[in-house]
Parts: structure tokens; C-alpha cells; sequence
């Protein structure tokens, strides 16, 4: 499980993350729900260790403290980030790009089982081994990135706005491969801007505004919640 606390995102005099707290477990979907802005990407940034924490925050997985651990230490203990626009590296081949999500040394020993989990995830990838990621549709891309991650055995799936430029057709295909992950007893802490589709996969989730958590239950709870279906949903508040 991953369990957070006190922690703290701050750019000069800015507080982008405010006294945060959540928990993710495994094969569990945990959606975080806020306008632009809110601190969502810096959250997830920090548990990856590519953004520092104010002293006092405590990042804990099965029990091993994260917190002051660099970046590549975290993706050894567990914990993967598919980052927003998707960082893959667009003249690699699909292969090359797996690959490279492989060198935790927690992963060599599975690398096999590991990319036949991914292609099996992503039949779609199967046909486009060796072609370069660049010349791929955003969904694709986007299939390479969560696949990358996937390669270092995560017990915790951080994904920034993955659906973020993507058709309806391929929304639905993302969506569903989360589920098969969760399914795989993996733990998804997923940040999205389509706050229906995301609520419908998500057995939690949390609300933030100004960096601070102001709301969680579970995401049926959410879904109907009147003040949530305002803000996320599209549903009009009605006329009195």
C-alpha cells in the first residue's frame, strides 16, 4: 500500500501541494479530481521524486519510506509515474522504448513476463515493435508510455492525465486496460481531467483545490454527489 502524509509542494512562495494525505492499495483505483492548476501534476511528481517535498512529508510503500529516496530508488521499490504528454523518446522503436522501462534491476529478472503482460495489454503494440514511436498516433504513444512504466514492475501506477488529445475510441480502450492493471493487483493512483469516465473505473478518489484535499469517498459516492456532478460532471444545478 501506499500511504501518504504531511506532504507539501511549495515553487518559491507558492504552495502547490498543501498538507496532502492519501492511501493507495493494491488492485486498487484512485482517482484524484481538480480544476487546473489544483496541484494535482506536482503531487504526482513528488511521490516520484522528480519534484522535492517540504521537510515532514512521509511517503511510505509496503512499509519502506520513499521519502527522501531519489527518483530512480523509487521506481526500485516500486512506484512508476507515466508522466502528462507521455516522455517517451520518439525516434526509439516500441521495443526500444519497453526496454528502457526494464532497467530496474526489481524488473530484469521478469523482463519476459513483463512484456508479454504489456503486448497482451496492448495487442495493438504487438504489430508495432519496430516502429518509431514518434510516427504513432497519440493513443499509441500514449500505449508505449503505460507500457514503459508497466516494464519495471509497479506495485503503484502513477499516470498524469492519461487521456488527455485522445479519440472516444481510444479513451475507451485506456480506461479498459486500467481495469485489466488494477485486475493484475496493481494499485492505480490516476489523475484525469474526464471526471465521468475516470469515477466509472475508480473504486476512490479525491477531490483537491489550492494544493489541500477538501473531499474523498468512494467514486460512487462522488459520482453522486450533487456539488461533484457541478464541478466535474456537467450536471446543472436546478433551477429553484
Amino acid at each position: 500500500m501506499l500511504e501518504v502524509a504531511r506532504l507539501s509542494v511549495a515553487y518559491g512562495k507558492h504552495q502547490a501541494v498543501d498538507d496532502v494525505a492519501l492511501t493507495v492499495a493494491s488492485g486498487e483505483i484512485v482517482v484524484i479530481l481538480g480544476a487546473n492548476g489544483a496541484g494535482k501534476t506536482s503531487l504526482l511528481k513528488a511521490l516520484a521524486g522528480v519534484q522535492t517535498t517540504r521537510p515532514g512529508a512521509q511517503v511510505r510503500l509496503g512499509g519502506q519510506d520513499l521519502t527522501r529516496l531519489a527518483a530512480h530508488r523509487i521506481v526500485e521499490a516500486g512506484l512508476a509515474l507515466v508522466p502528462e504528454g507521455r516522455g517517451i523518446f520518439g525516434e526509439l522503436t516500441v521495443r526500444e522504448n519497453l526496454a528502457l522501462g526494464a532497467f530496474a534491476r526489481r524488473a530484469r529478472n521478469g523482463e519476459g513476463s513483463n512484456l508479454q503482460r504489456v503486448l497482451t495489454l496492448f495487442p495493438r503494440l504487438a504489430e508495432r515493435m519496430e516502429q518509431a514511436a514518434r510516427t504513432m498516433s497519440g493513443g499509441e504513444q500514449q500505449m508505449v508510455a503505460i507500457g514503459r512504466a508497466l516494464m519495471s514492475s509497479p506495485d503503484i501506477l502513477l499516470l498524469d492525465e492519461p487521456s488527455l488529445g485522445l479519440s472516444p475510441l481510444m479513451c475507451g480502450e485506456l480506461f479498459g486496460a486500467l481495469g485489466r492493471i488494477r485486475e493484475a493487483g496493481i494499485g492505480v493512483l490516476l489523475v484525469e481531467q474526464n471526471a465521468r469516465r475516470s469515477l466509472a473505473i475508480a473504486d476512490r478518489g479525491y477531490l483537491i483545490e489550492n494544493g489541500r484535499i477538501v473531499g474523498a469517498g468512494t467514486a460512487a459516492a462522488l459520482r453522486d454527489d450533487p456539488a461533484v456532478q457541478r464541478a466535474y460532471l456537467g450536471v446543472a444545478t436546478p433551477a429553484h
